[in-house]
């Protein structure tokens, strides 16, 4: 038994913030933010509009294209940094909002490889017969936790969901995947209060997202260089076997970094960061979602989905779709 996937969906806010909107806030510009990142711009979580509302709405596009009803679902998976609450996970306060009784439902906190964990978690139960049926979602409302005076990194985040139905089939749809994390890079990516460790003061300018930026971008890129090469190696495969590289919209610089390594022209790769900014776990499933329902990703070609982010962590997946 294989798992395919059978519908994509995604969903971003209404609210827009463009690179000359942030040149009003920080000293930053537009050129810069362009030429250093790539981002256009970034959709933001309005008030009152939470990860799970992404969340749903992205669900229900998904189901929708892959013409089954939220009752076919067995299991329920989200990855995401930002969830609503501490408890109940993300899983089941979707679960609920979808009308979905007594199935599995969990949440994955992987950073920005999110999407990707919770989907080769998805493959595994469905590879050994214990799900017929997953929802995948990764999902962030990043803007809650960036400081917006800090240039350096509130230029690169926004908000926004994405979701794909995972189903048993007999013929292989996810190939493989590819799962690893290294804790001693910790520092250089990290959010630095939580439950335990108690919330600091929101008003004393720490309790925000801290990058270490060059840093990340260097073990990015050779990290994600090193995912490819794994993958492709592990199926006995070339570069050339690949349709659509899809990878984690973090920065232009280190997707087109990706693609020489692959040896692989940006025609082949699939590029949304412009539109959207980094949305951590998000970023993967709806640059996905975005290329299937422009009729680029067709039935029958194989896509390679990476990404990379705090802890680090880091991942891939082979797919046919």
């Amino acid at each position: 038994m294989y798992s395919r996937i059978a519908g994509t969906g995604r969903f971003l806010p209404e609210k827009v913030l463009t690179n000359k909107d942030l040149e009003k806030m920080v000293e930053t510009s537009d050129e810069w933010i362009r030429e250093r990142t790539g981002i256009q711009e970034r959709h933001i979580a309005s008030d009152g509009e939470t990860t799970l509302d992404l969340c749903e709405k992205a669900a229900r596009n998904a189901i929708e294209m892959a013409g089954i009803e939220p009752a076919d679902i067995d299991m329920i998976i989200v990855g995401t940094t930002t969830p609503d609450l501490v408890f109940p996970n993300m899983g089941v306060l979707l679960q609920d909002r979808l009308g979905i009784h007594g199935c599995m439902a969990m949440g994955i906190e992987a950073a920005c490889t999110g999407f990707i964990y919770a989907l080769s978690i998805a493959d595994k139960f469905i590879k050994t017969g214990n799900a017929k049926r997953a929802l995948v979602v990764g999902a962030e409302t990043l803007s809650r936790i960036i400081d917006w005076s800090d240039r350096t990194t509130c230029v690169l985040f926004g908000d926004g969901a994405g979701a794909v139905i995972l189903e048993a089939s007999e013929e292989p749809g996810v190939i493989s995947t590819h799962l690893h994390a290294d804790g001693k890079y910790k520092d250089l990516l990290y959010f630095p209060s939580g439950v335990s460790r108690g919330f600091a003061d929101l008003k004393s300018g720490t309790d925000f997202v801290q990058m270490k930026g060059n840093e990340v971008f260097k073990v990015a890129v050779t990290t994600l260089g090193r995912i490819v090469e794994e993958t492709l190696e592990a199926n006995d495969m070339s570069a050339d076997e690949i349709d659509w590289l899809i990878p984690h919209q973090a920065n232009i610089r280190i997707i087109e970094g990706t693609a020489r390594k692959l040896k692989m022209p940006m025609e082949r790769v699939i590029v949304t960061i412009h539109e959207h900014g980094n949305t951590s776990a998000a970023s993967v499933p709806m640059a996905l979602d975005v290329a299937v329902r422009e009729g680029r990703v067709q039935r029958g070609q194989t896509l390679l989905l990476e990404a990379f982010g705090g802890g680090f962590t880091w991942g891939s997946a082979l797919i046919r779709f």
